[in-house]
């Protein structure tokens, strides 16, 4: 393997290739002027992680065990040249490329990572590098052109004109070899769009938009077939070539691959048995012991050979201990002798990290407003390409209305009509929050985009946050006029028009406050099918405590703070004042009296009688035209009596606002992208 002199302002270094351990010597030692400049050297010495076995149930486990994952591996990465780790699954292949990328916590790895001997602030290494994941995570309804061009927006810097950004985006697709596809959405299990190896492409190419200095890629030949991951391995070799260092985890190369890789690094249970280049892998193993046969996949029969051992009593201790021995008599010398500082100003000036200047890339290649346009006109433009999801809730709201309507009909005045308004006011505040639980999926999805994204600092989280805001106003506004128009008149609800634009204004603001309660929990909630059961669970406690099945006067003391906590407690109140709240308005008159009474099937007339005994006993006339109960006599029947309906209003809007901020937090702390 090589060692390397790193000669920085003062002095130079030999790196063991090996090892990655740097000793100083003095110039004199070698002839310098022979060696080959190499302007990017990524070296990492001894790095060990290790994580605690069972520790989710420390109960059931006892505090758990521990497992290293990675233990003393060390190695060089160089531009020009693809690195290849690899390794049987639990080898820890992609830890590896975690801890390269800085994807591990400082404080749970140890050992060190350099770029050009010097220590790489994580900034920094976001700025100069990008990280490709095993899976696809890209909008399903843009182009290849639109979905890089939309990298571009985000990745590149504002002072670079929309010209050269496009032209930024033709090369990077001529790169990648998706010129064919370029038109071409990317496609998902409803939609037909670009092969599985073309999605790959793209996925890489989001990543290297700004062509960065460093590219790390977690199995990107996953999942394809032999001709399409020979093609991203082909594309990841015109990458390397023109300037970057390029380091993947790979199962099992095919012989054509090999033939693209450098170098390799060989895991078995996380420790290195065998680090070089794929050329020395049949004279290492022929030294070894075990020849490699002429006709046979030199990576298959390492590996294969590798798992035999690991089933062996002594496992792979013997390979691992010639693999130092090898490495420690085969070595090169390689001349390194530009400081990082220097050797990025250089790249950018040669073309690289896209930027119009040789400063440093700043954190934010976009300004907080330009963030929240771009992220809102991808999504628009995403979501146009899908009608059916929004036509699939707008018919699912015009139905619910139309059954509710057809249902409560015209409803009366009558105590029982007072009964019915409830029920309905009830089963529709619910279902406004209800409905929103339909958009669970697709945040999910998009919350996976937004982890690689902002991994490297595409856009402020904040950012996102407000355009996600935005982006559903339009469709709520839509949906609540929709469901308004048909329940309002058809149901008789009072009011008039002023009562109409109230009804609509609650409506509306309990989709927004549905809406950013189901946003805010596919922050916190990793998998869809966790998803919907938290949802439907958390929203029937909020039914239970709004108070239409127990008065709040009737609520336990201990249960008393949930009532408050409830957000379907608001809009319900509010739309109970927009209905009762009229001290002229009269919802029990004369014999209606006796309507939820045993007496309510004796004769109208015995009933008149009943009424004027009443009258002759309570010293008061009482008839059939005299009014027994208002509207503000069933809103204090109903324990409502401590807001206003403009504070119920402006409290559900208010919730809205606040499961927004929670979803910043969540994204904030729960979307590091780092193992512990």
């Amino acid at each position: 393997m090589s060692r390397i002199i790193a000669e920085n302002s003062g002095g130079g270094h030999v790196l063991d290739a090996a090892t990655g351990n740097g000793t100083p010597v003095c110039e004199t030692s070698v002839d310098v002027t022979k060696l080959p400049s190499m302007p990017f050297l990524l070296s990492f010495n001894h790095l060990t992680y290790s994580v605690k076995v069972g520790r989710k149930m420390p109960l059931l486990t006892g505090g758990g065990r521990t497992k290293t994952l990675l233990n003393g591996i060390s190695g060089v990465a160089r531009d020009g040249e693809i690195l290849a780790v690899l390794g049987a699954s639990g080898s820890g292949k992609s830890t590896l490329i975690d801890a390269l990328a800085n994807r591990i916590s400082k404080g749970s790895l140890k050992g060190n990572i350099t770029l050009n001997d010097e220590v790489v602030e994580s900034r920094v290494l976001k700025s100069i590098s990008a990280y490709v994941m095993q899976h696809d995570l890209l909008f399903p309804m843009l182009t290849v052109e639109e979905t890089l061009m939309f990298a571009a927006e985000f990745r590149l810097p504002r002072t670079m004109s929309k010209s050269k950004k496009r032209t930024r985006v033709q090369a990077l697709i001529d790169q990648l070899g998706l010129r064919n596809a370029t038109e071409t959405v990317i496609g998902d299990e409803g939609h037909r769009g670009v092969s599985g190896g073309e999605r790959r492409r793209v996925s890489i190419g989001v990543n290297i938009i700004h062509d960065p200095i460093i590219l790390f890629l977690d199995e990107p030949t996953s999942g394809l077939d032999s001709t399409s991951a020979f093609m991203i391995v082909k594309a990841l070799q015109k990458i390397a070539q023109s300037g970057s260092i390029v380091i993947m985890s790979i199962h099992q190369p095919s012989y054509r691959i090999l033939g693209l890789l450098d170098r390799l690094i060989i895991l078995s249970n996380g420790q290195t048995v065998y680090t070089g280049l794929p050329t020395n892998l049949s004279l290492y193993f022929s030294e070894f012991g075990y020849s490699i046969p002429k006709k046979e996949n030199k990576t298959e029969f390492a590996l294969d050979l590798i798992w035999e051992l690991e089933g062996s009593p002594e496992g792979t201790k013997s390979l691992i201990e010639f693999n130092k021995k090898w490495q420690s008599k085969n070595s090169e010398l390689v001349r390194l002798c530009s400081s990082l500082k220097e050797a990025i100003s250089v790249s950018i000036s040669k073309g690289k990290l896209v930027s119009t200047s040789t400063a440093m890339v700043p954190r934010f290649a976009n300004s907080f407003w330009k963030e929240i346009l771009v992220l809102s006109n991808r999504s628009i433009l995403n979501s146009r390409r899908m009608p059916e999801l929004f036509v699939t809730r707008l018919v699912a709201v015009l139905v619910t209305g139309f059954i509710l309507a057809t249902m409560f009909w015209q409803l009366d005045n009558s105590p029982k009509g007072i009964q019915e308004r409830l029920g309905f006011f009830a089963f529709t505040m619910s279902t406004t929050f209800y409905a929103c639980t339909d958009t669970l999926p697709v945040l999910l999805h998009e919350r996976y985009i937004f982890m690689r994204e902002t991994a490297y600092n595409s856009y402020k989280r904040s950012s996102y946050v407000i355009s996600n805001a935005l982006v559903v106003l339009p469709g709520l506004i839509i949906l609540s006029f929709a469901f308004t128009t048909i329940t309002f008149w058809a149901i008789g609800l009072n009011g008039g028009f002023s009562g109409f634009l109230y009804y609509l204004l609650i409506i509306f603001a309990s989709f927004w406050s549905g809406s950013s309660l189901v946003t805010f929990l596919s922050g916190i909630i990793p998998h869809l099918m966790l998803g919907y059961p938290i949802a439907v669970a958390i929203l029937a406690c909020f039914l239970l405590f709004s108070g239409f099945f127990i008065n709040r006067d009737r609520i336990p003391a201990y249960w008393i703070w949930f009532h408050y906590l409830s957000v379907i407690k608001y809009p319900y109140e509010a739309v109970l004042h927009n209905e009762f709240d009229n001290s002229t308005e009269c919802f029990m008159r004369g014999i209606q009296l006796f309507d939820d009474t045993p007496l309510v099937t004796i004769p109208n007339a015995m009933k008149v009688r009943l009424l004027q005994s009443f009258s002759d006993v309570l010293g008061t006339k009482i008839t059939s035209s005299t009014c027994f109960s208002r509207g503000v006599d069933i809103l204090r029947n109903q324990g409502i009596t401590d807001l206003s309906k403009w504070d119920c209003l402006f409290i559900t809007l208010a919730w809205g606002f606040f499961f927004r901020i929670l979803f910043y937090f969540s994204l904030l702390f729960g979307s590091k992208n780092k193992r512990t």
